[in-house]
């Protein structure tokens, strides 16, 4: 950009007004089709050259009232000694910004006009850097005009050559146009190097991406990452949060920099104020005096040490996930120009993030299948060794059965005490020999015990055992359920059957794993797992207190609940075949199958008993079609299920002289709450008070009787 011009003679020719014409309307058009500013400057300075003479031109920009900088410049080459040869250039494009009492007021930039340089030996001070340097370099005479941006100062244009009273008061007034062309130049240059500077920055930070890339995990490109940022976006510490609008916190997830004090591990709690301002961008000029120390937040913030701070949110699917900040020890660094840049690489951080969060899903997937897996392949072990044992095949593919199954495998290993709900002949005690046998105690004993068929004198000598001589005909020592399964699994059936007072004994094997023998007074270890089951509402039970509530939630840690066989009709053909074979080869009497009538009668049926009711009524088939086909005809009717809550207790003879009990509809009214109550009442007046014979009367067991009493 260098343009000398030989010296000009002191008796200036005339400008020609059709040359200023002509020169004015080429720099208009100049500035329009570039914003290069030193192509344009080298093009005005051409056209200039045909109305005023010169030596050296530039503009310079206003930063502030005390700072300027040199933007454009037609120059002599540097002296030998590397110096500039002229106070107002700069062997760079833009020069640093200079403070104006780097030239004396005679010479200084200002808004006003100025008058022109004549003798520049005379009029200038070389007391002054700049003044001097204008001296060496030969400066005779020189002028100057400003130009604004509205009614703002933000430049002017300069003009010197090296003749003394180079310039007329023509020359000055042809300047002024001049000055508003380049000053109109100078300001859309200002806009278009903003925009370059903005594309800059975006652009190196998507250059920055093969950082992000090294890893899923932010933490481990974080201090890369922040030293790529520096010369970006300059900060002393850079700082990710992640928010939980939950908990109402934010933690640190990662972060590079130093800072006065070491960065909290643990969340940091957040006001309302706090949180209503996560979804904005934060810009802090002065920390210390901006941000008062009345939340934890702040009181950590201020005690980092730090001055100027930047924070801006991380969106993730749509929601505010966290914060990326920078900090710098210095003030006002940060503007809201900054905001463009560090949101951009907050995208980008939010970006990694979900795809670290699908990965952590795939992978707890991934996981969550290869456990699936195992279990599925353990239950199916444990089967396979239960059907080796004689304690039934473990049968079923419906989605109930097999989450049944998976819930029962999640406990095996424990201690943990089970209670297994359903109705009767779901199957709870299968359930509860797949537990024992996928425990550690699967080489120690399994004892199972039902409640329900015992009375409650000998139900507590079954469990606990007696002394000898504890009661009439106790002609030996007997060693109970509890013993004969020390080290192993305890299985309780129908426990809600269990009388009071027996309920209060077992309770103490719950809670201090020790017990006595019927008529006994020496305190035995319980070392056995207990696993109980019922197809009873135990929590009407308790309600009724028939069933002890401190009891209920000894046994009710952890709870299995096998759905009846009508909600599972994917599993009543496979048990069928399943009874086919079993049956047909335990009786020798194989059946040649199921045919396609019987098939459609059995997926139709509610099956009230559940699976037990389906295994009699294929054993019944197979007794009847004597080694053939198994059709409709060979299975049993419907069960009719009695209406209840229509019914009266009558007493007829029975075939042998004796009373018995006979069931006769009668109108509605009644539920069956009153209708067992008139049953029991009845059968305790026929028997006369012998609870025994009254439940023998009932079909029920004497336990059974006594709950219900």
């Amino acid at each position: 950009m260098n343009r000398e011009r030989e010296p000009m003679s002191l008796t200036a020719t005339p400008i020609d007004t059709q040359s200023v014409a002509s020169a004015l309307s080429e720099i208009a058009e100049i500035a329009s089709e570039t914003l290069e500013l030193r192509e344009v400057f080298d093009r005005v300075g051409t056209a200039v050259q045909r109305v005023i003479p010169f030596h050296k031109m530039g503009v310079v920009r206003i930063i502030d009232g005390s700072h300027v900088v040199l933007h454009a410049v037609t120059f002599t080459q540097p002296k030998s000694d590397g110096g500039c040869s002229d106070p107002r250039c700069s062997d760079a494009k833009s020069s640093d910004p200079m403070p104006v009492t780097m030239w004396s007021p005679r010479m200084r930039p200002h808004a006003g006009p100025t008058p022109r340089i004549n003798d520049a030996k005379r009029e200038l001070d070389p007391s002054f850097p700049l003044d001097a340097m204008a001296l060496e370099g030969g400066m005779g005479s020189g002028m100057w005009a400003p130009f604004r941006a509205g009614n703002t100062f933000v430049g002017g244009v300069w003009f010197s050559s090296q003749s003394t009273y180079a310039f007329t008061d023509e020359h000055q007034e042809v300047l002024k146009p001049i000055a508003a062309l380049l000053g109109s130049a100078v300001e859309h240059w200002k806009l278009w190097d903003i925009e370059q500077r903005r594309r800059d920055r975006l652009d190196r930070i998507e250059a920055l991406l093969g950082t992000l890339a090294q890893s899923l995990d932010v933490r481990e490109v974080f201090e890369p990452l922040s030293d790529g940022m520096k010369a970006i976006l300059p900060h002393d510490m850079m700082c990710l949060t992640e928010l939980d609008m939950r908990a109402r916190t934010i933690r640190i997830s990662a972060i590079a920099g130093k800072t006065d004090n070491p960065a909290p591990t643990a969340a940091v709690p957040l006001t309302d104020a706090e949180l209503e301002r996560r979804n904005t961008f934060e810009i802090m000029n002065d920390i210390p005096a901006e941000i008062p120390p009345d939340t934890e937040r702040h009181r950590l913030i201020i005690s980092s040490g730090m001055r100027s701070w930047l924070r801006v949110p991380v969106w993730i699917s749509g929601q505010v996930q966290g914060g990326l900040s920078f900090f710098h020890r210095e003030p006002s660094r940060y503007t809201w120009e900054d905001t463009e840049v560090a949101i951009r690489l907050a995208d980008r951080v939010a970006l990694m993030l979900s795809h670290q969060r699908l990965s952590d899903e795939a992978r707890v997937a991934a996981e969550a299948r290869e456990r699936a897996e195992r279990l599925e392949a353990t239950v199916e072990t444990l089967a396979r060794e239960l059907e080796s044992r004689g304690r039934g095949r473990v049968i079923g593919v419906s989605p109930s059965w097999k989450e049944t199954l998976t819930t029962a495998q999640r406990v095996m290993a424990s201690e943990t005490t089970v209670l297994i709900t359903g109705e009767s002949g779901t199957g709870k005690e299968v359930i509860s020999s797949l537990i024992h046998q996928g425990s550690p105690r699967s080489a120690k004993p399994f004892v199972a015990i039902n409640c329900a068929a015992l009375p409650e004198t000998l139900l507590e000598s079954e469990l606990f055992g007696h002394e000898k001589g504890a009661f009439t005909g106790a002609i030996a020592t007997k060693i109970g359920r509890v013993e004969q399964a020390a080290g192993g699994t305890l299985f309780l059936d129908e426990i809600a059957e269990m009388s009071p007072t027996v309920q209060a004994k077992f309770l103490r094997v719950l809670e201090q794993r020790e017990f006595q023998r019927l008529g006994g007074s020496r305190t035995l270890k319980a070392e056995v797992r207990v696993i109980a089951a019922t197809n009873r509402d135990l929590g009407a039970a308790i309600a009724k207190q028939t069933f002890r509530e401190d009891l209920y939630y000894r046994l009710n840690v952890f709870q299995i609940h096998i759905a009846p066989l009508r909600e599972r009709p994917d599993d009543i053909l496979p048990l069928a075949e399943a009874f086919l074979e079993d049956l047909g080869r335990t009786m020798g009497r194989p059946a040649a199958g199921i045919s396609k009538d019987a098939r459609g009668w059995l997926l139709g049926y509610a099956w009230p008993g559940n699976v037990r009711e389906l295994r009699n009524a294929i054993e019944r088939a197979i007794l009847m079609c004597d080694g053939g086909l198994v059709t409709r005809d060979h299975l049993p009717a419907a069960v009719s299920r009695p209406t209840y809550g229509a019914m009266r207790v009558l007493t007829s003879p029975s075939t042998d002289g004796r009373n018995s009990l006979d069931v006769r509809n009668i109108s509605d009214g009644m539920n069956l709450e009153d209708v067992e109550r008139g049953l029991v009442e009845k059968a305790l007046e026929q028997a006369k008070g012998n609870k025994s014979r009254a439940a023998r009367l009932l079909g029920l067991t004497r336990a059974q009787l006594y709950s219900r009493v």
